[in-house]
């Protein structure tokens, strides 16, 4: 099991939020075979409003970055993902993150 902590870069605003989030997927990662579940987390920090632009790609445990070395998406990208994953599940017992 991961310590609930986050990594010394991750903007200190958001290190409570990130604490707890970390505390609900190890909990997650607890239970038994006979529950199904499935954990999707966006970029720690460029997680904003923006474009619908349709296209997203999925990682598992890190954040996804892009050429520049950031990971971010928009709302309306990150539902279309979660949406996807809904539809045509690829992630079961498991995290994914989404970004550009």
């Amino acid at each position: 099991m991961r310590c609930a902590t986050s990594p010394p870069q991750f903007p200190e605003e958001f290190k409570p939020y990130a604490v707890g989030q970390i505390q609900a997927l190890d909990a997650y990662r607890t239970l038994g075979d006979d529950v199904t579940w499935t954990y999707v987390s966006p970029p720690p920090v460029h997680f904003a409003p923006g474009e619908r632009t349709g296209s997203y790609r999925t990682g598992l445990d890190h954040p996804v970055a892009g050429d520049d070395r950031q990971a971010r998406i928009s709302y309306e990208d990150y539902a279309v993902a979660l949406l996807d994953e809904i539809e045509t599940p690829r992630h079961l017992n498991r995290r994914f993150t989404v970004g550009h």
